[in-house]
């Protein structure tokens, strides 16, 4: 923390390359965890040697900006009893199809990538008691969209989920990844469920952020951070934390980036590939040959088109894999958090199964 300090307490002193400089530490320093105590931006503050209201101010100019896009709970998706996959669609009319595609409360990433079939990718998560399942979803939502084609694509095993864009550097560091492993057993109460509600939820810009989860609770810090560690330590919490808007961040090119590894390297491949800071997803999932090969997916950001492809072919080397497929972003249609044990999930259900072929 003494570079931290160093840094700000010439704040006022500093070009304007200086002050970038000491920004794209704090959106760091938040990324990577976001202070769970009564008051955050006076610890953040104390860790970068300003006050509480300077941190404060810098976290809503950085959110003014829209450099932030939100901070709360990451829950991961799996343990809080929610099923979820990657689908990829071929539509003709993809602005309706996003459309559509978007009033499901458990679609929280929908892009149009380049690829000559598959041109619709988004993210979908049901909750376990859902009516309809995943795969009865889908169809439902390939009906309606008039997909083509599709292909659903699950996780067979994570290697990194971490959007944490490192914006001190502009090299393609790599950084060794520790495995998280459950190590606390906990039985998921209803008063758990209301704080994964609640926590879920983007953060006010005030010194004491959590303050209304703790009305709506009705109970102290204490006993809120507590139990909150404990969501964290039995896994439900993946972590408390800020997520940028990358292109405003500055990484304005991004590509899922997807290579064809043969079975007996892909974890080898996986490991390697999550080890690099510019990379925030690594996914093993299914091959549907002929029409798709590739079961090694990847999420990797630059800060151009060229820093990107350098870092693409770096992997690639690294790796020895040269059948790859870089699928560029072109438009965002959706990005946010899911909303975990909302009712909507059931009534968008109880609506489009009306107007389905169930």
């Amino acid at each position: 923390m003494f570079l931290y300090s160093k840094l700000v307490s010439i704040y006022k002193k500093l070009d304007d390359d200086g002050v970038k400089m000491v920004e794209n530490l704090f959106l760091k320093m938040i990324q990577e965890s976001f202070p769970l105590v009564q008051r955050p931006f006076k610890k953040l503050g104390e860790e970068l040697g300003i006050s509480e209201g300077e941190a404060l101010s810098l976290y809503a100019k950085l959110k003014d900006e829209k450099i932030i896009r939100n901070t709360s709970a990451i829950l991961e998706t799996k343990k809080v009893g929610y099923k979820s996959t990657l689908v990829a669609f071929s539509v003709d009319s993809i602005e309706k199809a996003a459309e559509y595609i978007n009033t499901h409360p458990g679609v929280s990433h929908n892009y149009e990538r380049d690829h000559e079939i598959f041109n619709l990718w988004f993210t979908l998560a049901v909750p376990s008691e859902s009516s309809l399942g995943l795969e009865k979803t889908i169809e439902i939502l390939a009906n309606r969209t008039g997909a083509k084609d599709y292909i659903i694509l699950p996780t067979i095993k994570m290697f990194k989920i971490g959007v944490v864009l490192d914006t001190t550097s502009t090299e393609p560091l790599k950084k060794d990844i520790s495995e998280k492993h459950e190590n606390k057993n906990l039985e998921l109460t209803e008063f758990h469920k209301k704080i994964l509600y609640y926590i879920q939820r983007d953060i006010p810009i005030k010194y004491e952020p959590f303050e209304g989860i703790i009305k709506e609770l009705n109970c102290d810090y204490d006993s809120f951070f507590n139990e909150v560690n404990n969501l964290i330590q039995a896994g439900y919490i993946r972590r408390f934390a800020t997520l940028l808007n990358h292109r405003k961040a500055g990484f304005t090119a991004n590509a899922m980036v997807v290579w064809n590894v043969p079975e007996e390297f892909q974890e080898l491949a996986g490991e390697t590939i999550a080890k690099y800071t510019s990379v925030s997803h690594c996914y093993i999932r299914p091959k549907f040959p002929p029409k798709w090969n590739y079961n090694l997916f990847s999420m990797i950001h630059g800060k151009s088109r060229e820093d990107l492809e350098s870092i693409i072919d770096k992997i690639s080397k690294e790796i020895q894999i040269k059948d790859y497929l870089p699928l560029y972003s072109l438009r965002e249609f959706k990005k946010q958090r899911i909303d975990y044990f909302s009712p909507k999930f059931y009534e968008w259900e109880k609506l489009n199964s009306l107007h389905s072929l169930i």
